[in-house]
């Protein structure tokens, strides 16, 4: 019998398996076109093909469910989650079973996400993944954002940019949440750090929302992004108020992308009354300075004596050295003469001889050291002479400079000069007497 043409009888109408197949499809689709079921997953397997097959289960039954490639999901699909997937009911006449074709599916609660949350947390948080915080820099000349290019967060980023420390930025786009996006943006946070000229600081941001559109910045290819970038990272996903896994992670966390580019650069006012701050503190020190060295170049000069009553001091002192020499050498002399006259022995003239070697030799080391002191003085007076000379007074004014006198003395500023009716301003060859210059009142 051919089961592929219908039979009719006076009775009973005889269907061909695939054409009961057809009916009970027809009837089920109709019936069931959009349903909601909720349930836990179980025997989740994502195909090559993109498709993904797993389960509907409760207490007592089972329900087949297939999600086409491409199909939008709020939740990380795995086994154990209690979801709430909407599709249609529909028949598999290969394998004579009903499945359900889903086309949305979310979390039946946050409470099974922030399960799931934790229990990820405290996995990579033994892993060492949160360990690691970094300086930013401080003065950063390149800033990679990754995050959506139409978004409201990229203007944010860029306006506060400009008001406070414009400098070179560098967009990475990417979705922000929906299937991909977690691949998305951690391929542009490895992207960043293969660059041959990277950024210094990069800023991962996005707007608010709820879990399950912050879900992307959880998952554990995002967050192994983060720990292992060499560029350190500021993380601005979602309010204040929002906390994802990469916020750990991350170098520094922002509460708003806002203040994620505040993080990032310093204030450029603050920058500039520094600057004038310190212009100003080194502009008194300089003016210090110069009062405490003019001060002190004024207490030498008064200090230095007069050059020629040095020299002719140490020559008298010199000239009594050498007198007392003289004197002490005569005296001796004749002190051994009369000796010598007092000896009368057939051999005076030999000892006489011998007394006048020995006189020599006695009075060598004498001349020696006479002769060395005289010269180690002379060059100390040659020397003390030359810096007195060159730090003179004189030396000064035929350096170009001049002192102003008055009356009552040296004049050492143009306002005590206007003040008097005649100056004398003192060179080095001679004086010239000066009349200040006034400049009458015009009428």
């Amino acid at each position: 019998m051919n089961l592929a043409i219908a039979e009719t009888t006076e009775t009973q109408t005889i269907f061909s398996v695939t054409e009961l197949s057809n009916c009970l499809k027809r009837v089920v689709e109709s019936q069931f076109s959009t349903v909601m079921v909720r349930g836990e997953i179980s025997g989740y397997k994502l195909h090559s093909s993109g498709h993904a097959y797993f389960a509907l289960r409760d207490s007592d039954c089972v329900l087949d469910a297939v999600m086409w490639r491409g199909t939008r999901s709020s939740a990380p699909i795995q086994d154990g989650l209690e979801v709430v997937a909407t599709g249609k009911l529909t028949t598999y006449g290969g394998r004579s079973k009903y499945q359900m074709v889903i086309t949305h599916i979310e979390a039946a609660g946050q409470g099974a996400l922030l399960k799931i949350l934790q229990d990820r947390k405290i996995k990579l948080q033994k892993e060492g993944l949160f360990d690691r915080k970094r300086e930013l820099p401080k003065f950063p000349n390149l800033i990679g954002v990754v995050t959506s290019p139409t978004g409201a967060v990229i203007r944010d980023i860029l306006h506060r940019l400009n008001d406070r420390f414009p400098c070179n930025l560098l967009i990475w786009p990417v979705a922000v949440q929906g299937p991909g996006a977690p691949e998305q943006i951690a391929a542009a946070i490895n992207g960043f750090n293969s660059l041959p000229l990277r950024p210094d600081v990069l800023i991962v941001a996005r707007g608010g929302g709820s879990l399950e559109d912050l879900w992307a910045f959880n998952e554990e290819i995002v967050v192994r992004a983060a720990a292992n970038s060499d560029i350190p990272i500021i993380s601005a996903v979602g309010h204040e108020t929002d906390t994802t896994l990469i916020d750990f992670a991350a170098d520094k966390r922002a509460p708003t992308p806002t203040a994620a580019a505040e993080f990032a650069t310093p204030d450029q006012q603050h920058l500039r009354l520094f600057v004038s701050e310190s212009e100003t503190r080194l502009q008194r020190v300089i003016l210090q300075m110069q009062e405490r060295y003019k001060l002190l170049f004024e207490n030498i000069s008064n200090r230095i004596p007069d050059l020629p009553s040095i020299v002719m001091e140490k020559g008298q002192r010199l000239d009594e050295w050498f007198e007392r020499y003289q004197r002490s050498s005569i005296v001796f002399l004749d002190r051994y003469c009369q000796k010598m006259d007092s000896i009368k022995v057939p051999t005076a003239t030999r000892i006489i001889e011998q007394s006048g070697q020995q006189l020599e030799s006695i009075f060598q080391p004498f001349v020696q050291v006479f002769a060395k002191l005289f010269a180690d003085k002379e060059q100390s007076l040659k020397w003390q002479a030359m810096m007195l000379n060159q730090n003179s007074f004189q030396r000064t004014l035929e350096k170009g400079f001049c002192l102003v006198e008055g009356d009552d003395g040296i004049i050492a500023s143009a306002k005590a000069l206007k003040k008097l009716e005649e100056a004398s301003i003192n060179f080095a060859d001679g004086k010239v007497k000066v009349r200040p210059v006034r400049q009458r009142a015009m009428f």
